[in-house]
């Protein structure tokens, strides 16, 4: 699986406005809190305002806001209104593929990765990394320090 730039960024900024409840912020605040691209977070808070994830308001006290509490907004959420779906084979969905009979255990691995993907970003909300941290569920999956380490493919 792979999250865009453009999902990351959407993320941070969905965390930055979870911090800034009691007014508007303006989108240059923003990228700058997030040090992110200024041009392209305004594209990116275009798609958030589109899919219902914020509101926007011009003039002198206008900026961007939580459409939604934060705690009803999940990772996953926002990653497929960003990316699409959160797995997808040749273009369609793990329960879609078909293989022939020497290769249909591999169906079983894209099913079993999506239902892994799913069991992370859906139970982490954007008030978990507003807060600072994640279910103690997906923390857990943290401790393994092979998930720090990165495997390379070896030629």
């Amino acid at each position: 699986m792979r999250i865009s730039a453009k999902a990351d960024y959407a993320l941070r900024a969905l965390i930055e406005l979870a911090h800034h409840t009691d007014e508007p912020m303006r989108s240059e605040a923003i990228a700058k809190a997030q040090d992110v691209p200024h041009k392209f977070l305004e594209a990116i808070l275009t798609d958030l305002r589109k899919t219902g994830f914020i509101a926007s308001q011009r003039g002198v006290d206008g900026g961007h806001r939580l459409r939604r509490d934060a705690k009803d907004i999940q990772v996953a959420h926002v990653v497929r209104a960003i990316d699409g779906p959160l797995t997808e084979i040749r273009g369609g969905c793990p329960e879609d593929a078909v293989y022939n009979e020497t290769a249909a255990a591999l169906q079983l691995v894209w099913v079993a990765l999506r239902v892994n993907i799913r069991a992370v970003l859906e139970n982490v909300s954007i008030a978990d990394l507003a807060g600072g941290s994640v279910p103690p569920e997906v923390l857990e999956l943290t401790r393994d320090p092979e998930g720090w380490r990165t495997h390379w493919i070896i030629r």
